[in-house]
């Protein structure tokens, strides 16, 4: 019984460090994104660079 649960276990682990990459990966792009912004674009979109990393680690990571 207990060798049956080690492959779920497994399979478990591996699906969400692969679903834990997939986020860093596009958090990642986005931190990018908003880093290659010049100081002219934030102002034509009113935004604020911080803010908008904030809510995107926010929309993420929760």
């Amino acid at each position: 019984m207990r060798h049956e649960r080690n492959p779920v276990m497994f399979d478990n682990l591996v699906s969400r460090a692969r679903a834990s990459m997939a986020k860093r990966r596009h958090y990642n792009r986005l931190v990018a994104e908003i880093e290659n912004l010049s100081s002219r674009d934030l102002a034509d979109l009113r935004a604020d660079r911080s803010e908008m990393l904030y809510q995107i680690h926010k929309q993420i990571y929760g």
